[in-house]
């Protein structure tokens, strides 16, 4: 007698769950791999429409005698070689030496604003890690500079810096006595500071916000078996909540400093279109060599020049903060 196989009953239903045998995971997982780009595709579609097209004719712009003759027809502009790149590198002309001037000052304002955001930032997030009564509050007040129009927050702080009917002269000179006459905040020296409370004021509550988030990865045990060892605040900040903070930190100070030095809308409400030399940031001065004197030829040369000295600091950046994670995970 011949013995015929009986498929089990669970086999069949296998087999009708998943026609083709092994095709159907082979299907799923390309499906898979090709989901994450669909849903990318929007976001690169206008990706390279806000910001690769524009970049791509500017740089088309640095290469052409653009002036106001000739900025109409822009394609048509005659093309003048590097000439728009020998003029804003040239440090022995007027053009290059108050590009330079105004690239030192733009350097010496992020390094203060982007270190005292941070500091800010991260001394109000530890701060606000410990349960009191009314810290909800403060965690909101906090947060209201993020949350305010740019516009009508750097309009109100240049309200305040009036020389005669601001508030920072009524309190300084008028309750403090500090000064034999008011100062001008908005024209001189002092035009440097006062942009960089106005900076820092309007990106202190990003850092604390990002700080406070990635407190909140710290496990509150860490603290608590320091604290029994007797370690204090100062040394539990210094070899618990800092380190943990590194890979934040380094994400933290990045767009920090992005933001920071190519900041046009603070400058530009503050001051207008011409800023004080003291307060020149490079942002408001590559506008001012485009739109102002008309050679946008030259302004182009500036902003592709200024891409690239960014592109530069953040390979290196991201370069350094890289191999030091890899060595404090050895």
């Amino acid at each position: 007698m011949t013995q015929t196989a009986v498929t089990p009953p669970s086999e069949r239903a296998v087999r009708k769950a998943t026609p083709g045998g092994a095709r159907a995971p082979r299907r799923s997982g390309r499906r898979r791999i090709a989901l994450p780009y669909l849903l990318l595709l929007p976001a690169l579609l206008l990706e390279l429409l806000v910001h690769l097209v524009p970049m791509l004719m500017g740089i088309t712009m640095s290469f052409k005698e653009l002036t106001q003759f000739s900025i109409r027809n822009w394609s048509e502009a005659p093309w003048s070689a590097l000439d728009n790149y020998t003029v804003a590198i040239d440090f022995d002309a007027p053009v290059g030496q108050a590009l330079l001037k105004s690239f030192f000052t733009t350097c010496l304002f992020t390094v203060l604003s982007v270190g005292l955001c941070w500091f800010l930032g991260t001394a109000a997030a530890i701060f606000l890690q410990e349960n009191f009564r009314g810290r909800g509050i403060l965690r909101t007040l906090f947060l209201v500079p993020y949350a305010l129009p740019v516009y009508a927050a750097v309009i109100t702080w240049a309200f305040m810096f009036q020389r005669d009917n601001g508030l920072i002269n009524h309190v300084l000179h008028d309750q403090l006595g500090i000064g034999d006459s008011p100062a001008f905040w908005l024209i001189g020296d002092n035009s440097f500071w006062a942009l960089l409370v106005v900076s820092v004021w309007k990106g202190w509550p990003f850092a604390f916000l990002t700080v406070m988030a990635g407190l909140q990865n710290i496990p509150r045990d860490m603290y608590e078996a320091a604290a029994l060892d007797g370690a204090g605040v100062w040394k539990q900040i210094r070899h618990i909540t800092l380190p943990s903070l590194r890979s934040v930190n380094q994400v933290l100070v990045l767009v920090l400093f992005l933001w920071t030095f190519n900041d046009f809308n603070t400058p530009f409400v503050l001051f207008g279109k011409a800023a004080p030399e003291a307060a020149d940031l490079i942002s408001l001065h590559i506008y001012q060599s485009s739109f102002q004197t008309w050679n946008f030829g030259t302004g182009s040369a500036m902003s592709v020049l200024l891409l690239l000295f960014l592109l530069v600091v953040t390979g290196v950046y991201l370069l350094l903060t890289t191999r030091g994670r890899k060595t404090s995970d050895v």
